[in-house]
């Protein structure tokens, strides 16, 4: 019967006979209201939002190396994921310029440590000539043993 007052429109049909059927889902938005209630009695003046959420021990770590808080006990028991994340983007900034000096000083490493070898006169080139030489005299010592060797 409600099936021929609705008609064949769909959306009509889940708008009207959705919360009739399905009682429990009407129900639970009252309680979730409810919910919300206890939560602002419990806490005055908060307000619950989507993108709340309790930091972790490694979130509170990054919130004050970020500067975003002097110490650990001052980070509220909720934060909003957009002040965690702007601590994790300067974070993430900050190493990232570390990296970028520790490169650079590596570089500059291996400058000084290049020309003080070439000074010496300990090339790669010079490297490979000798251990070429040492492996054909290890060649040689090898057939000459072969051939003093009587079988």
């Amino acid at each position: 019967m409600l099936g021929g007052l609705l008609g064949r429109s769909p959306g009509l049909w889940r708008w009207v006979a959705r919360p009739a059927l399905h009682p429990a889902r009407a129900i639970g938005d009252k309680v979730k209201g409810a919910r919300d209630e206890a939560l602002e009695t419990a806490n005055p003046g908060y307000k619950p939002f989507k993108n709340d959420r309790k930091p972790t021990n490694f979130d509170k770590k990054v919130l004050v190396w970020a500067g975003r808080f002097k110490k650990e006990e001052d980070i509220p028991k909720h934060i909003s994921s957009e002040v965690l994340n702007a601590a994790r983007n300067s974070i993430r900034i900050k190493v990232c310029y570390i990296m970028i000096a520790l490169t650079l000083l590596g570089c500059l490493a291996m400058v000084i440590t290049g020309k003080e070898a070439a000074k010496r006169d300990h090339t790669l080139l010079r490297m490979n000539m000798e251990k070429k030489a040492k492996w054909r005299a290890e060649v040689e010592k090898d057939q000459e043993a072969v051939v003093g060797k009587p079988q």
